[in-house]
């Protein structure tokens, strides 16, 4: 997606690089084949990456071939991805995923979307039942390499008090906008994302966050004093 020029891109360039000396300057690596991104992806909603870790473990450790997670009850699916949370709601999500790539691939993998273009793979993935912008944007990102800016709830807070979404702005919307603001750049998507949730984490929290430990604090629209006062965004 070529990168629209009124966007105010400079401002994108100063925010990452103040983040990159703060927190260092994180390098695209693989994160694994397409489906097993896409599988955790499901994994991580709601949930820490330390459970994410355990309950994809532990699903993999149960179900050694995909096939079997379709065969299988929704049940002891559900009981193997527990340490995840909401597991009755992410194994039927699963199961009926693996169905959709099946039916349309013969095949339980996307190695399909390898040769894909951006915008074709995008459209795949968010035909898959219960797969978002966000869900896309994960394996589009981490395991293909395509540039494209997932959306979490860290990311979509800081973008929007730093202004470089609207304040009004949704999370599904918040990815064609953020995807046009950074452009066709992977790495920089890659260590942009990164470094907005660790600094959503660490400073710019969604209660009570530190302005005043911020590296962001002069150019945050959301910075001044009274930003405890404001209804958290």
């Amino acid at each position: 997606m070529k990168r629209n020029p009124d966007d105010n891109f400079a401002k994108l360039l100063d925010i990452d690089k103040r983040l990159a000396e703060e927190y260092g300057r994180p390098r695209w690596r693989s994160h694994g084949p397409p489906l097993e991104v896409l599988i955790g992806t499901v994994l991580s909603q709601h949930t820490s990456d330390v459970n994410t870790a355990r309950a994809f473990a532990s699903l993999r450790k149960t179900f050694p071939k995909w096939q079997d997670v379709i065969s299988s009850p929704t049940f002891e699916v559900a009981n193997a991805i527990r340490s995840g949370g909401l597991a009755n709601i992410k194994a039927p999500r699963i199961q009926n995923i693996l169905r959709a790539i099946e039916g349309e691939t013969g095949i339980l993998s996307l190695d399909c979307l390898h040769p894909q273009t951006l915008d074709r793979s995008r459209m795949w993935l968010e035909a898959l039942p219960g797969v978002g912008p966000k869900t896309a944007s994960c394996v589009l990102l981490f395991s293909l390499g395509f540039p494209a800016m997932p959306v979490d709830t860290h990311v979509h807070r800081v973008s929007r008090r730093l202004g470089l979404i609207a304040p009004v702005t949704s999370a599904n919307d918040a990815h064609r906008t953020l995807d046009r603001l950074t452009g066709p750049d992977r790495d920089l998507i890659y260590g942009f994302h990164m470094n907005l949730i660790a600094h959503g984490r660490a400073v710019c929290k969604a209660r009570s966050p530190a302005c005043s430990a911020c590296v962001l604090n002069d150019i945050c629209p959301s910075g001044a004093p009274s930003i405890h006062r404001r209804v958290n965004l």
